[in-house]
């Protein structure tokens, strides 16, 4: 009797750390906060995509484009907002790694910084593929994805130029982030077309002296540009870039006003310099340049306060990167079309082109093409 209870009261305990052991295989001790969408596994997600910041139009519009190219694939993706910090950036990349991405596909907040999250992943085998942003002083970066900075500085400068009459045109510049390599690269394009209008008179830089004292030299060094950025960044930031274009404007004399031309760097700087410029009496008109095509300014320019800006279509860029990362996938070398030194290696790359949009093509251009619907704006 005493064994047949034992058996018993054992055959019991057996059963009940069964039924514990049941209720726990499937459960998870971490919440999921990322954006999983594809054909999503039980072993996570084979495409991580680490964007900077959910605040700007633009990477909120790159993360429903990344949505809408996977959602009919078999691979699966996660996708991270930086916020702003690099500290983030690495710990979303630390968060994919840990999940077992195969690709990372990484638009760095900073392209210095990223470089430790970059090695973190080339260290776990993970295929690197910068996006939009160059990561530089690292040789972790496997690919890069781009549209054609350079063109679009050149593009901005350019408009500048065709849209100038005579001499003496006061000439504001400002630009992006000092720590973004693109922001180097944008400028570059820019001053590029620029310089020689500068030098002979066409326009008058208003607001560097650092500018000022290279007007005569076309081709700059990086540490030159640096000099110059360091007077005109906005830092990417739309009150900075605000707050600049006033200051500037309160240290000028009537004089330097007038009919004016301004080579803003992107739409959400643009949109800020350009309130700032409209609301001085002293100004008679303003050119304006940006980039990105974001709704707010392509309603800025059917209103006509906002000149032009750059549309880079992001379906494209996006299609690029993952078309990338699907060759990598399957064993496939991916196609490239030109390189990047970030300062350690030449990056293989894939570039995209751009298009200069107005008030004249902005239908054909943005609506017609499928990019918005019309009903978005209002006064096409």
């Amino acid at each position: 009797m005493r064994k047949k209870k034992f058996f018993a009261i054992a055959a019991v305990m057996l059963l009940v750390l069964a039924t514990l052991a049941g209720c726990t295989t499937g459960g998870t001790n971490e919440e999921n906060t990322g954006e999983n969408n594809g054909g999503e596994t039980s072993t996570g997600p084979t495409i991580g995509v680490v964007l900077p910041t959910k605040d700007e139009p633009r990477w909120v519009q790159d993360e429903t484009r990344f949505k809408e190219a996977l959602a009919d694939t078999d691979y699966s993706v996660e996708i991270l907002f930086s916020q702003g910090s690099s500290a983030k950036e690495k710990e979303n990349v630390e968060s994919l790694l840990t999940k077992g991405i195969k690709v990372l596909i990484i638009c760095p907040q900073d392209g210095e910084a990223a470089a430790a999250a970059a090695e973190a992943a080339k260290a776990e085998g993970v295929t690197v593929i910068a996006y939009d942003r160059l990561i530089t002083g690292t040789d972790a970066v496997d690919y890069y994805v781009t549209f054609d900075s350079v063109a679009v500085g050149e593009a901005q400068g350019q408009y500048l130029i065709d849209k100038a009459t005579g001499t003496g045109n006061p000439l504001y510049l400002y630009a992006g982030a000092a720590s973004d390599n693109n922001s180097f690269l944008f400028f570059e394009g820019a001053w590029k077309v620029l310089q020689p209008k500068i030098a002979d008179g066409t326009f008058v830089i208003k607001n560097s002296s650092e500018a000022v004292a290279l007007q005569d030299k076309q081709e700059l060094t990086r540490d030159e540009m640096s000099k110059i950025i360091s007077q005109i960044t906005t830092n990417w930031d739309f009150n900075e870039a605000k707050n600049k274009a006033e200051a500037n404007l309160t240290s000028v004399g009537a004089t330097d006003k007038g009919d004016v031309f301004i080579l803003a760097p992107n739409d959400g700087t643009a949109r800020s310099i350009a309130d700032v410029f409209a609301a001085d009496s002293d100004i008679t008109s303003y050119v304006i340049t940006g980039q990105d095509a974001e709704k707010a300014s392509v309603q800025y320019i059917i209103d006509g306060k906002q000149s032009m800006t750059v549309f880079k279509d992001v379906r494209t860029l996006v299609k690029d990167s993952i078309a990338m990362a699907v060759s990598v996938l399957e064993g496939k070398t991916p196609e490239t079309t030109g390189s990047y030194n970030n300062n350690v290696k030449d990056v293989p790359a894939k570039q995209t082109e751009v298009i200069v949009v107005d008030k004249e093509n902005v239908q054909e251009a943005l609506i017609d093409s499928g990019y918005y619907d019309a009903s978005e704006f209002t006064g096409l």
